[in-house]
């Protein structure tokens, strides 16, 4: 996969814009996860999973001997691990709600991390899916394998009460029996209690608003697993999360950056839409952590670009902003070590049909169907939240425009940065190519809304971001500090405008009161 990726990066360069470097801090644990690992996780020891069936029924023989015979311990899950043969067939499983992680969830973990690559397995195929499905499951044509049948008391509802049999003390007996003992927590739990159901809250820190106080990490997915037994919770505004499951033992915490807004950030090691970022091991009270730019770097952007993105979607409501928003399942790919940002919406059938990006991606085109995203961020020089923050927002502009122009637009418009990039040397190119007016309109609008947002979130004066190219986002920064809207402003931005004459002539329609303002603004650029 990691030839397929080095092809698709190329690709990328080749489309993406070039952006000026944008420059012009309860539930509270600052400290806990800064030793955390975030490459591949390092599997120890195999070890025997509490939750088969059989464990379940010989934890019930040991605990109650004359009334086991009665009771009939039901396969309630299958786990199962799946090796799809190409990313259609990954995208398969998805599609039929299976959730899956790349690493066995039997083994111990010697170092944890963010992702696992089985050793027998080519780098450039799809490794080993784990997962855990009903026991009726309809298998599709994908190779597959019956780990263990096992027995998750939680989810076999309205039986749990039978016979007075305490099934929480036949699942922590199950843990003593398989020699995993050690991962019961008691120091948590109270006499009155033999299980909780985790909960916390996940915060991080802008040292440039909100006085430098943390604020939630906002609908990102908190899962969390011992053994087969998963859980997931997402997290409100405020970064507060709580599982519906009740666990008596340690847990591995992951965030999965697949939001409850309807966007997923990318890429790990392998092309799955939501990156994982490890919160370690902790005990089923829950995990509470504060990211600062003292966290691992990754973890620390994935949680910025989260946060950035859940405000511009709640921003484009009615009562704030009124624009489009961007187009459900938006998929965006961080670069850590790339420079250049593109918001080329491939995921949403920019690009597709274009028979020139075809023919440069060849085999790849169907690739690209599956995993390449819409928007990718180059964040190499980004490590705080002001820049990470610009930089995303100028890309969501150009998502909300999307949605408002089509795919018949952002072809003719992508199709400019390409040949301006192989033909000039320059995304922008120098305006004189065929669709230069699109690349236009585009543009004054994306870096407009960029200074208007980071304006609005820092304060001071008007940022001047894209000022110096040969197109102007001037023109919409005076307007709108003569009265005009960003909404008003995007409210002409359909597809019939691909030039600033034609602009022009649809500010003067829509907004007659205005006319000596545009007819200054436009005189004057």
């Amino acid at each position: 996969m990691r030839g397929r990726l080095t092809m698709m990066l190329a690709a990328l360069v080749l489309m993406s814009c070039s952006k000026e470097d944008a420059r012009p801090g309860r539930g509270i644990d600052y400290e806990y996860g800064r030793e955390l690992k975030h490459e591949m996780i390092v599997l120890g020891d195999r070890l025997e999973n509490p939750y088969k069936t059989e464990n379940i029924a010989r934890a019930l023989r040991s605990l109650y001997p004359t009334k086991a015979d009665r009771v009939d311990v039901k396969t309630t899950n299958l786990y199962v691990r799946f090796l799809p043969a190409d990313d259609s067939q990954y995208e398969q499983l998805v599609q039929m709600g299976v959730e899956m992680v790349d690493h066995p969830l039997d083994y111990d973990i010697v170092v944890d991390g963010d992702w696992y690559h089985d050793p027998e397995i080519p780098e450039d195929d799809v490794t080993w899916q784990y997962a855990v499905v009903a026991p009726d499951f309809k298998f599709p044509d994908i190779r597959y394998e019956i780990i263990d049948e096992c027995h998750i008391s939680e989810n076999n509802a309205g039986t749990r009460a039978e016979d007075g049999i305490d099934w929480k003390a036949v699942e922590r007996e199950a843990y003593v029996l398989t020699g995993n003992s050690d991962r019961l927590e008691s120091a948590a739990l109270t006499k009155a209690e033999t299980k909780m159901q985790p909960s916390g809250r996940i915060t991080i820190v802008d040292e440039h608003s909100n006085g430098g106080k943390p604020f939630g990490v906002a609908g990102v997915r908190v899962s969390c697993n011992s053994f087969v037994k998963f859980d997931n919770a997402y997290t409100d505004r405020d970064g507060y999360y709580r599982m519906e499951k009740s666990f008596a033992s340690d847990l591995r915490y992951r965030l999965v950056f697949k939001n409850e807004s309807g966007f997923s950030i990318g890429l790990n090691m392998v092309l799955v839409p939501a990156s994982v970022s490890t919160l370690g091991e902790a005990g089923p009270q829950g995990v509470n952590m504060t990211v600062t730019k003292d966290s691992e770097m990754k973890l620390y952007k994935r949680c910025v670009v989260n946060n950035a993105v859940y405000d511009y979607i709640s921003r484009c409501a009615a009562a704030d902003l009124a624009l489009s928003t961007p187009p459900k399942d938006l998929r965006l790919w961080i670069f850590h070590n790339f420079g250049a940002s593109s918001a080329m919406m491939l995921h949403h059938g920019a690009l597709l049909d274009n028979q020139l990006i075809r023919s440069f991606l060849g085999n790849y085109a169907t690739l690209i169907e599956y995993f390449v995203p819409d928007i990718t961020l180059g964040l190499e020089a980004k490590n705080d939240y002001r820049g990470i923050y610009s930089v995303t927002c100028h890309e969501l502009a150009h998502s909300s425009h999307f949605s408002k122009v089509g795919t018949s637009y952002w072809d003719t418009y992508i199709r400019y940065i390409a040949e301006s990039y192989v033909l000039q040397g320059a995304a922008y190119g120098d305006g004189s190519l065929e669709g230069a007016g699109h690349c236009e309109i585009g543009e004054m609008w994306a870096y407009y809304l960029e200074s208007k947002m980071y304006k609005e979130r820092y304060g001071g004066s008007f940022p001047s971001y894209g000022t110096s190219y040969w197109f102007y986002p001037q023109i919409f920064r005076y307007l709108d500090e003569r009265g005009l809207t960003a909404s008003e402003i995007f409210s002409v931005l359909d597809n019939s405008v691909t030039s600033k004459t034609e602009l022009k002539s649809r500010l003067l329609v829509a907004y007659p009161n205005k006319r000596t303002i545009i007819e200054q603004v436009f005189s004057r650029y």
